[in-house]
């Protein structure tokens, strides 16, 4: 339910318009510039994965991976595999959104970026926090998906491989 409200409400209240893309390939640029912002957290993951583990090697130079070297690098590979199918969406989305609502790629992005940011937080914490911070990943994810689903087989069925 805090998903669609956070949404709404951004696309509503902030002050800014996305800019006029007419060709499918402008969309894809910006796309892929939104995309950009999203990959903060990972980025931020692979630094803080590296830096713990060379801690860790220079403190026990044969010693087994410690649990905080295994978190960070379990953050990193989940926010990878959620950032390819979130980028794919994302496109997917930017070729069938009307210019007015295009303002939703750049709010999607953060969104994702901001849900990662809070589930590496929460999984520090423990199991019961991580519910939530995934599911502010995952359900927008998912409703990406069901919405292009639904606009390739159904709105335009005639373009589906076009």
């Amino acid at each position: 339910l805090l998903c669609p409200c956070l949404l709404y409400g951004a696309f509503v209240f902030l002050p800014f318009d996305a800019p006029l893309l007419p060709t499918l390939s402008a969309r894809l640029v910006y796309t892929l510039r939104c995309a950009t912002f999203a990959t903060v957290p990972i980025v931020l993951g692979m630094m803080v994965a590296g830096i713990s583990q060379l801690c860790r090697w220079a403190l026990e130079p044969q010693g087994a991976l410690r649990r905080e070297v295994e978190l960070h690098r379990s953050f990193v590979s989940q926010s990878s595999q959620l950032f390819s199918l979130f980028l794919l969406n994302l496109a997917a989305l930017a070729t069938f959104l009307p210019q007015e609502l295009l303002k939703l790629l750049p709010l999607l992005a953060a969104l994702f970026a901001i849900a990662r940011l809070v589930f590496w937080l929460s999984y520090a914490l423990g199991r019961s926090f991580r519910t939530f911070s995934f599911s502010l990943t995952f359900l927008p994810l998912l409703a990406m998906l069901i919405w292009n689903l639904y606009s390739m087989l159904v709105l335009e069925p005639h373009q589906l491989l076009a």
